[in-house]
């Protein structure tokens, strides 16, 4: 047997499948939901596109619904076959005009057809890992138009301490991380976070299911087919075994810019601000109550100088405010987000976005290792926070899972598990 036979063997083995990897239309949609608005006619490059099952929805569902403003999707694949197909279904469905099919390695880009800036989003599910997901950071960057975003899926281990046989199967093929790794790396390259999808177990039926399928119609005395389908099989049974152990998740994101948030100044608050971080937090809220923890919380032993940060308005006022005090996991020390308030008449505005952001990348620089938050699911997974539950982490009273989140600042120190320890004013 031949390389060219396993390599003949494998494309055998896929060609015709509707994915090349774990995913579904509802993960494609949510994904682009993600994402935010689009420009009119968006300039999308699908990497990796397979078959082009993730191209032709994002061609018929990312733009408008006339001409003028339809998504153009240049879809790229190294191999031929999968083209093909993705050229045939795009006829079939009338998007002949909105899909480019482009042979080429999503590696080795060339400049002169892929200039810098050229996209206004850059898709890639199930792909990144072909070239390792810091690679694809740093490369695919350079193709973001000015407020372009990065949708990528990462398979990464989802226990906290994988079993030997995991760890065996996915050392000898691409070595996983965790998720906490993963957003490290992300934020190293330069990017923020405007949403984390954990993939659903349905995702890897969609894909293991016909595969295993057309794995046992397949013909073994094929050159090279014995040893692909020896492949293919251990990767259904290892995902069959240790399926809870890891996962796809989804991540989409925006590059950093120097006129990011540049309209809400934030920085530490001063004494002079105390009077106004108290009245933005009565308006946001409503009630004493927030207002009243922020004072309790200033003269408790998990005061952190430094950690409390207000966003300026236009005119210098407190716009908005943020703080960051010292909790525990199972004593071991965190942080713990809360309150953040913005001025009712500028909420929606970005103040509140922009003084977390900050108050988030000043407690990176001292340090600080994790980030706790109870709050809208809506909302804080745009600053990389995910369900806390996903590293073993829970509240000390009952909360959707969903709402009781975290964030791993550095992703080299172990994450603790445990029960959450607040500071005294909080009451809990």
């Amino acid at each position: 047997m031949t390389d060219t036979d396993l390599h003949h063997a494998f494309f055998t083995l896929h060609r015709g499948l509707p994915r090349q990897g774990p995913g579904s239309d509802a993960t494609t949609r949510r994904l682009l939901e993600l994402a935010g608005p689009l420009p009119e006619r968006p300039r999308i490059l699908d990497l990796g596109c397979g078959p082009g099952r993730s191209a032709l929805l994002l061609a018929a569902e990312a733009g408008g619904h006339g001409a003028a403003s339809a998504a153009e999707v240049t879809a790229v694949d190294l191999y031929e076959g999968f083209l093909d197909e993705l050229r045939g279904a795009a006829a079939a469905r009338g998007l002949t005009g909105r899909i480019h099919p482009v042979r080429a390695d999503m590696g080795k880009l060339p400049l002169q057809d892929f200039p810098d800036g050229s996209f206004d989003l850059v898709w890639a599910e199930s792909s990144a890992y072909a070239i390792g997901f810091d690679t694809a950071l740093a490369e695919w960057k350079r193709l973001l138009a000015p407020g372009g975003t990065l949708v990528l899926t990462e398979c990464e281990w989802t226990a906290e301490e994988p079993s030997a046989a995991a760890r065996a199967f996915w050392d000898r093929h691409y070595p996983l991380r965790s998720g906490a790794r993963n957003l490290a790396a992300v934020q190293s390259a330069g990017y923020r976070v405007l949403g984390v999808l954990p993939q659903p177990e349905s995702d890897w039926a969609e894909y293991y299911g016909p595969l295993g399928e057309r794995a046992d119609a397949a013909d073994p005395s094929a050159p090279g087919m014995a040893e692909a389908l020896a492949v293919t099989r251990e990767e259904i049974a290892v995902r069959a075994r240790h399926g809870h152990e890891y996962g796809y998740t989804g991540y989409v994101l925006r590059p950093v810019t120097a006129g990011d948030d540049g309209r809400w100044p934030a920085r530490p608050e001063t004494a002079a601000d105390r009077a106004a971080v108290r009245a933005v937090n009565l308006a946001a809220f409503g009630t004493p109550a927030e207002a009243d923890l922020v004072d309790a919380l200033r003269t408790d032993a998990s005061w952190l100088p430094g950690l409390s940060y207000v966003a300026e308005g236009p005119d210098g006022s407190v716009a908005a405010h943020a703080l960051l005090t010292r909790c525990t996991v199972d004593g071991v020390p965190a942080l713990a987000l809360a309150p953040v308030a913005a001025d009712p008449a500028l909420q929606r505005s970005g103040a509140g976005s922009a003084v977390v952001r900050a108050l988030l990348a000043a407690a990176r620089e001292r340090g600080e290792g994790l980030v706790l938050v109870l709050g809208h699911p809506e909302y804080y997974p745009r600053f990389g926070f995910v369900p806390a539950s996903r590293y073993g982490i829970r509240a000390p009273f009952p909360v959707p899972d969903e709402a009781m989140m975290a964030l791993v600042l550095n992703g080299s120190v172990p994450v603790p598990a445990g029960t959450i320890g607040y500071p005294a004013p909080f009451g809990v």
